[in-house]
């Protein structure tokens, strides 16, 4: 337990609070994010396979007036005819071709024997040398035109359509913000001119039918949710077994050097006096010892080496 207690440090909490964060991000988040992306990209595909292979039919079979758009129908080329008003012409800026700037023209177009507007996407336009924009206006008489059908799309703050130098200009095709800038009553929806129509300019080409690296990406996050858990648990497994390690040889050699008893100390200490020559309390002359019980003769020996050396002394 009081290895495990070492974790619940701010560091290791830190770590475990961005592990957890970071797994529910992938699984919540970044890998629904990019599998999301797949699986639209895939049902525009289909959408597009299946409009290529069909004829064009009248626009009121799939998207009648009055009707909410059906997003299952879009890519659908459709008929219809009427009329351009390029009074309510809108340039679509930031636009490439050919390596050169360009911009879509965006033209209205009414239904003939209505008063139903659909903008209209005539195609694309490439700057000319000195960087200005030549749009070729449309035929100002009754057509019809083939064109498919498309989704609008959204408009970012700050966006909106706006005059500059005159013109008209959007960076989306947001049907309900044209409206309101064209003061047009437009369509949910708008038409992308097919090639070779009654006022079409360059083509749009259709998207190239690929998934691209969605499905892998997805697949990516989720593995990095599921490896950075296992991740730090194996961290966290390889450490608490080196504490243990750790603890168990300091337990050994605490076994291996036994606290030394009150006997064994006065023993080195006794030693260590002899050696110094000195004696302790518990000491004893052993020639004293053995002078007791022997009658004295060890003694009487000293008394006469004494006797010896007085007499070499003094002469007697």
């Amino acid at each position: 337990m009081r290895v495990l207690r070492s974790f619940f440090k701010p560091g290791w909490l830190l770590l475990a609070v961005f592990v957890v964060a970071f797994a529910a991000a992938c699984f919540s988040i970044l890998a629904p994010w990019q599998l999301g992306k797949n699986s639209d990209t895939e049902h525009r595909n289909e959408l597009i396979r299946a409009a290529t292979g069909t004829a064009p039919v009248p626009i009121d079979e799939l998207a009648p007036h009055g009707a909410a758009f059906d997003p299952d129908r879009e890519w659908r080329e459709v008929t219809v005819r009427g009329r351009y008003l390029p009074k309510g012409q809108v340039l679509l800026r930031f636009r490439y071709a050919d390596e050169r700037p360009a911009v879509e023209a965006l033209t209205p177009f009414q239904v003939a024997g209505s008063d139903r507007v659909i903008m209209v996407n005539r195609g694309i336009v490439p700057s000319a040398a000195d960087g200005t924009f030549n749009v070729p206006t449309p035929p100002d008489v009754e057509v019809t035109i083939a064109a498919r059908l498309m989704q609008t799309e959204g408009t970012s703050p700050g966006k909106e359509p706006r005059l500059e130098n005159n013109v008209l200009t959007a960076y989306t095709i947001d049907t309900a913000a044209l409206s309101k800038a064209t003061t047009m009553p437009l369509e949910s929806f708008y038409l992308q001119l097919s090639s070779e129509q009654p006022g079409s300019l360059g083509e749009i080409a259709l998207p190239q039918l690929e998934s691209g690296p969605y499905l892998s990406y997805g697949l990516q996050w989720l593995a990095f949710g599921v490896m950075v858990p296992l991740g730090a648990g194996y961290f966290i497994f390889n450490e608490v077994k080196a504490r243990r390690a750790q603890k168990a040889s300091s337990d050994d050699d605490t076994v291996d050097e036994p606290l030394p008893t009150a006997k064994s100390e006065r023993d080195r200490i006794r030693q260590a006096l002899r050696e110094s020559g000195q004696r302790s309390g518990n000491d004893v002359d052993a020639k004293a010892v053995a002078g007791i019980g022997e009658g004295g003769s060890e003694v009487e020996s000293d008394d006469d080496v004494v006797r010896a050396k007085l007499a070499a002394r003094y002469g007697k």
